[in-house]
């Protein structure tokens, strides 16, 4: 990355948290409908300045504690909880971004992933990771992430989540009593959810 390119991205960062705290300052409250508070991790990452993505995240936190946030973005958060040194943080984070997007981490992997499902073809088609990580995967910075996340993935913790994590989606797509239902939804919600 050029210095030019660096200052882009740190300009873009800047914009963004500008327009947040005006957000804040107008309303009292943050009114983000247009989505920006997810785009600071990926300028980090592309940057290479996991200690600014962790400051982040942590302001994040603070101010939007209930928000789920989308797979790329947690898949960010996993990226630099791990720069950071923060392992079990990561483990949970890469648990939680599993569960936004089963085939995400195959996709960064490059390796062959888990069959998809005969009603997952619309989002699977339709899917922008390739040229996502065509922007932060090939950096050589993540070659140790990514032995990390392999190896993680290979883990009795990790196998035993995702493996009931499909079951259960299996079963909730199939079931379509209410009571029945929510059960299950509460159960998904736990694995994503669960620390260890």
């Amino acid at each position: 990355m050029t210095a030019k390119q660096a200052e882009r991205l740190h300009q873009k960062i800047t914009t963004i948290r500008g327009a947040l705290a005006a957000e804040k300052k107008k309303f009292g409250a943050f009114d983000d409908s247009r989505g920006l508070r997810f785009f600071p991790t990926r300028y980090y990452v592309q940057l290479g300045d996991f200690k600014g993505g962790l400051t982040y995240l942590r302001w994040f936190a603070k101010n939007f504690p209930d928000d789920a946030g989308f797979p790329d973005f947690l898949f960010e958060w996993t990226i630099i909880l791990y720069q950071n040194g923060k392992t079990k943080e990561a483990e949970q984070k890469a648990i939680e971004t599993f569960c936004a997007d089963i085939h995400l981490f195959d996709q960064f992997l490059g390796r062959p992933g888990i069959p998809i499902e005969p009603w997952e073809h619309a989002a699977i088609e339709n899917d922008s990771f390739a040229t996502y990580f065509d922007s932060i995967g090939k950096q050589t910075m993540l070659v140790d992430f990514a032995e990390w996340l392999t190896t993680f993935t290979a883990t009795e913790r990790f196998l035993a989540s995702s493996s009931k994590y499909i079951d259960l989606n299996r079963q909730l797509h199939g079931e379509h009593d209410l009571e029945k239902r929510r059960p299950l939804v509460r159960q998904l919600g736990q694995i994503a959810h669960s620390t260890y």
